[in-house]
């Protein structure tokens, strides 16, 4: 992973993406596509135009970078991500908070769809992540020191905000949604976890699991971007329920929850601007 990957990938959008610094970053995960709508759209991509990300391959992922008006601010949606386990590496998956980072944007809003590892969750849920567990023993960083991406050991004590995870719990109190705060594992994927895994993540003090956020996170978060995460339950993890998992499930659940996700972001934009 290069700064020359990234710099064709910015090079690609229209010089009004760079004009204003967005007051927030926003990754739509499955479940999420259609949880932010505005008809003040500065600007509407598809990722197979951008170079170097490409189209996502992974269903319920629309794959389009959107620019939009928010109470005379500029919002940027990533509708959709690329994953580490599609492979074609970290650059697309870490390519939409770099180019956050160009925009001198300060916050990035993570969503994403989990399977629910604590007892005290059931689908439908939400959870704003306070921490993570990296299964993978690999990340982004990994290579070459770029010296605007931070620190060469970047510390992860603090990854997500506490500022932020208050603005969450507060648009989820408004709407009378019930929420935690929980810790989120990340696997690579594409294949489910085993029940016996399940169990070792539950022991470590994992809440939740999933297949995306964490390198996103990471490389945000040593880049000086305000981070912060809150993921859908969108079915209990492997032999939790007794039954098999599938990625339709995961649709299913997510588009019964979208009245919810959009209520609950649109809380939490008009808190962040108005503070």
């Amino acid at each position: 992973m290069t700064k020359e990957f990234f710099d064709d990938a910015a090079a690609y959008l229209p010089d009004v993406c760079f004009k204003e610094p967005p007051k927030l970053g926003l990754v739509l995960g499955s479940g999420w596509d259609l949880s932010i709508k505005s008809s003040d759209i500065v600007v509407k991509i598809d990722y197979s135009d951008i170079p170097g990300l490409g189209k996502t391959g992974v269903k319920g992922h629309t794959g389009e970078l959107v620019v939009f008006r928010y109470k005379n601010s500029n919002i940027v949606v990533w509708r959709g991500r690329r994953h580490y386990y599609e492979g074609e590496g970290w650059g697309p998956v870490v390519l939409p908070v770099e180019i956050l980072r160009r925009m001198n944007c300060p916050r990035l809003l993570l969503t994403n769809a989990s399977g629910g590892i604590n007892p005290a969750l059931r689908p439908g849920d939400f959870v704003i992540v306070r921490d993570h567990i990296n299964t993978v023993s690999q990340n982004p960083l990994i290579g070459p020191h770029i010296e605007e991406w931070g620190e060469r050991f970047p510390d992860m004590t603090n990854v997500y905000s506490k500022h932020m995870k208050d603005l969450l719990h507060s648009s989820a109190k408004e709407i009378g949604q019930r929420i935690m705060e929980g810790v989120y594992v990340f696997t690579t994927g594409p294949v489910y976890e085993t029940p016996a895994e399940i169990n070792s993540y539950k022991a470590q003090g994992g809440d939740v699991v999933g297949m995306s956020t964490v390198p996103e996170a990471i490389f945000a978060h040593a880049c000086g971007i305000e981070v912060a995460s809150i993921s859908f339950v969108s079915n209990f993890a492997a032999g939790i329920a007794g039954k098999s998992l599938c990625h339709e499930e995961v649709l299913k659940s997510g588009a019964a929850a979208k009245p919810l996700m959009a209520n609950l972001l649109d809380g939490f934009l008009s808190r962040l601007i108005d503070r």
